[in-house]
């Protein structure tokens, strides 16, 4: 890429906590049992990424080849690198830029408008990415009755991750969501019969047990007032959370495969989905501030929130196009070691606290998984 303007061949991308579950199933999309977005994700956020399907496996391979016999122009990688750090610094900011918008006690009920806020900031972006002057990619309409399930669990995988983040420390709420991973692979088992390999899952055992231990170090009392803690209620929504976000995941590349439509045109129909039909449920569910008293910096906040997100979007779009499966899960990998190590700065905890030893197993575990994964699909036949 050349300029801001060149497109990447055309890759497609989703939006901040469903986004980062589709750009998760983008950058693991190589791996067997793995459908972590765009990752997604969403995700990621990746992490579909192309026009449609087949156009998608045609550039993918003709990708892999330009790489294969060429090296990437030193204006590419500059632009790389550009949109990881934009990516890597967003996806930091929105964690704690929501985490201080939930600790106002006036805001922390109010999910269901703050989840509508970021479906709409969604759906804006993907408008603005699929006008003519832009095109990247084509819009596809997708009927109601076949989106609105789908809808339904991009909501909840939203809403119950930032229930966790409002009532847990930012270490705690992002070591949990190590546990995507094996949940994931072990929903496609169930339902796919797509099988790990045993290495992989031997590497899952520390990452689980990691999870655990955090869990339990992080939700006892302190003494200390100073020193942050997770509440019960926030393991609750952690595990329900990773939970509705794997089942979204896996959906994600059904629907994908059953509608024909890529990342881009399944995201573009579905955030408006979702947030009309939070409409319904916001008056009976939600506990309003009154607005008036809202101080300013608060709004300020809210916005940044939907500022960053879109940031996370437009990112992972460039990132996906010009970097390969190991570049995007290093970069995944360094987001969760920057948010932990930043949020154990901010947690009032010491160095010697006994759930440090939990984030270290954990991280470790799903780092030697990507290892795994990765070179297992290095292996696998073209």
């Amino acid at each position: 890429m050349t300029s801001l303007s060149s497109r990447p061949r055309r890759p497609s991308s989703g939006a901040s906590s469903s986004t980062e579950m589709q750009l998760e199933k983008d950058r693991f999309s190589s791996f067997d049992g793995l459908d972590n977005d765009h990752n997604s994700q969403n995700t990621v956020i990746g992490e579909g990424n192309v026009k449609n399907v087949e156009e998608g496996n045609e550039l993918l391979e003709k990708m892999t080849d330009d790489q294969a016999t060429r090296s990437p122009s030193k204006s590419n990688f500059g632009w790389a690198v550009f949109w990881i750090i934009v990516n890597t610094l967003a996806t930091i900011g929105i964690v704690f830029t929501n985490k201080a918008i939930f600790s106002d006690p006036s805001l922390k009920l109010a999910q269901l408008t703050f989840a509508a806020f970021h479906f709409f900031m969604t759906w804006l972006l993907l408008f603005t990415l699929s006008r003519p002057r832009f095109a990247y990619f084509s819009p596809r309409r997708i009927s109601l009755r076949d989106i609105i399930p789908l809808s339904i669990a991009m909501s909840l995988n939203v809403i119950l991750p930032n229930l966790s983040l409002a009532f847990s420390t930012v270490t705690f709420y992002q070591v949990a969501r190590i546990l995507l991973t094996p949940t994931v692979a072990t929903m496609d088992f169930v339902l796919y019969k797509s099988k790990l390999p045993r290495n992989a899952i031997l590497a899952l055992v520390p990452a689980c047990t990691g999870v655990g231990m955090v869990s339990y170090y992080d939700s006892l009392p302190s003494e200390d007032a100073s020193v942050k803690t997770t509440s019960s209620l926030g393991v609750l929504f952690a595990f329900c959370g990773i939970f509705a976000s794997s089942l979204y995941t896996v959906w994600i590349k059904s629907y994908q495969r059953k509608l024909h439509v890529s990342s881009m045109q399944l995201l573009f129909n579905q955030a408006p989905v979702s947030a009309f039909l939070l409409l319904y449920a916001i008056p009976f569910i939600d506990t309003f501030p009154t607005w008036t008293e809202v101080p300013m910096r608060r709004w300020l906040m809210i916005l940044m929130s939907g500022v960053f997100a879109a940031l996370i979007n437009l990112s992972q779009f460039f990132i996906v196009g010009q970097t390969g499966p190991v570049s995007s899960t290093v970069v995944g990998h360094l987001k969760t070691c920057l948010i932990v190590a930043l949020g154990w700065a901010t947690s009032g905890r010491s160095v010697g606290d006994k759930s440090v030893i939990g984030v270290f197993i954990a991280i470790g575990g799903i780092i030697m998984y990507s290892m795994v994964m990765l070179r297992h699909a290095t292996r696998r036949p073209a």
